[in-house]
């Protein structure tokens, strides 16, 4: 009789551990779809920031903290000239981690006809080649993608030289495995201060906020992070505000083929 109760209590566990997967995914599902209903009907009448002038070619980039996203509106806004052309979007951080929200906004960014770019969160703590496999195993680009990006803006207490030799050992695993120069992402006080003349061969997408014209860096940009506060249609967030330096055929030469 032991056996029996012993038996059916673990039943019930299983059952109760069952039952309760089911209801958070289930939760889980009903909640994205509430915020996928809400971005549907979030506009703007503006992008809510200024505009550098000078530039054809606008984007934003994007992470978790964005949540759901409807891509279709983001693509469509257009106020006077500007329309957003391309995204870039967080895939993964460190030596395991990935955006909950990269999967979901990799697939819709390409589906509403945006360019899309996919970058990795470094951690100076860790190894360089073990966060490029990381992103590597959770990245697959295609013709029309914009080149990978790796995102350094912290030294968490690590020695410029060798948070140095670790950036370099993820662009050149990067770079090795999608045979394209992957691009460097960074502030301009960050650049200056710990990368330096050793990454000047990389494409830059530089942080410089509150300028009007162009960034105030010595070195030539690629793309250039311009406010952290604009607004876009679809998102309910606050979203970075990016330019491509150039026109519409060095941006087409810039993609993967």
């Amino acid at each position: 009789m032991a056996g029996k109760s012993k038996k059916r209590l673990a039943w019930k566990i299983i059952l109760y551990v069952t039952l309760s997967a089911v209801s958070v995914m289930l939760g889980l599902v009903i909640y994205e779809w509430i915020l996928e209903q809400r971005a549907r009907y979030i506009r703007y009448s503006a992008f809510g920031i200024d505009i550098p002038a000078n530039y054809s070619i606008h984007g934003i980039d994007v992470s978790r903290y964005q949540e759901v996203i409807d891509w279709d509106n983001v693509k469509q806004m257009k106020v006077e000239n500007v329309q957003i052309n391309f995204a870039f979007i967080k895939a993964t951080e460190g030596i395991r981690n990935k955006d909950p929200y990269f999967h979901r906004n990799w697939k819709r960014a390409k589906e509403a006809g945006m360019a899309r770019g996919a970058y990795h969160f470094f951690i100076a703590t860790r190894s360089g080649k073990t966060q490029a496999e990381n992103f590597i195993k959770k990245v697959e680009l295609t013709p029309g993608d914009l080149p990978p990006v790796l995102d350094v803006e912290e030294t968490y207490g690590v020695a410029p030289q060798k948070l140095r030799q670790r950036v370099l050992e993820w662009l050149q695993t990067i770079e090795e495995y999608y045979k394209v120069k992957p691009i460097l992402y960074t502030n301009v006080d960050f650049y200056k201060y710990y990368l330096k003349d050793q990454f000047d061969g990389y494409p830059l997408w530089v942080a410089h906020y509150l300028q009007k014209e162009r960034p105030r860096i010595y070195r030539d940009w690629t793309f250039w992070q311009h406010s952290e506060s604009g607004r876009a249609d679809g998102i309910a967030a606050f979203v970075d505000f990016n330019v491509f330096n150039g026109d519409s055929t060095a941006f087409s030469n810039l993609l993967i083929k």
